[in-house]
């Protein structure tokens, strides 16, 4: 298993319909397979996630955040890890809002 605790990322890529931005930065902590993060930046006042790591380091999260409209929103996300030659994680993610549209998308995260 992947041990993400105090790990930091950075978005290298996302969907039109995404929230992040290249100034978006997540702080991972991990107890277990349980992990947890804080994130904000410029589109995004303060969000959280939660979800269980599974034994080869991909992520089932829930998110959840306040963005800079002042509204609250919500989904799902399936981020699977791979190791760059540099030992440096990055996530590629897929995603569903639970709020708003409820589109779908895809990210990419790189250890900062």
């Amino acid at each position: 298993m992947i041990n993400y605790n105090n790990k930091s990322f950075r978005p290298i890529s996302s969907s039109e319909n995404s929230e992040i931005t290249s100034d978006t930065i997540f702080v991972y902590k991990q107890k277990g397979d349980i992990l947890t993060s804080t994130h904000n930046g410029a589109n995004i006042i303060e969000g959280h996630l939660i979800g269980l790591v599974d034994n080869d380091g991909t992520i089932n999260m829930r998110y959840h955040q306040i963005n800079k409209n002042g509204e609250l929103m919500t989904g799902i996300c399936m981020s699977k890890p791979e190791i760059d030659s540099n030992g440096k994680i990055k996530l590629y993610e897929s995603w569903i809002w639970t709020s708003g549209d409820r589109s779908k998308g895809t990210s990419i995260l790189k250890e900062i």
